[in-house]
């Protein structure tokens, strides 16, 4: 029992400090919301329907979308694309290497643009 009492209060900092900041805190997705006027409309993400207006989609982060809003013949296509957060990267930096190397190989210190879309589908 007290080597577990002594193990958990070096355990806990060590985890952390062997995590991406990103990894830990953020993860490797975002919720992009989706909305528009009228609602319902088809809601395509790389041309792969995944429901329909308001939707919340949960993206990776680290790869760049095509999102196509469609309803009654009309359609409004965006980019979703991805830039690195920079406070994570200063973050990762300051607690060392390691954090460096699993945020850029997970992909969590990336952050999707636009963070959500709206449209006016006429």
């Amino acid at each position: 029992m007290k080597a577990q009492k002594l193990l958990l209060p070096i355990l806990i900092p060590a985890l952390i400090l062997l995590s991406g900041c990103a990894t830990l805190f953020k993860g490797d997705t975002q919720a992009v919301p989706v909305t528009s006027e009228p609602a319902g409309a088809e809601v395509l993400v790389n041309g792969i329907l995944m429901g329909t207006t308001p939707i919340k989609l949960k993206l990776k982060t680290n790869k760049t979308y095509t999102i196509t809003i469609r309803k009654n013949g009309v359609s409004r296509t965006f980019t979703l694309t991805n830039k690195i957060g920079v406070h994570w990267v200063v973050l990762d930096a300051l607690s060392g290497l390691l954090p460096v190397i699993i945020d850029a190989a997970t992909g969590a210190w990336y952050e999707l643009e636009p963070d959500q879309i709206h449209v006016v589908l006429e």
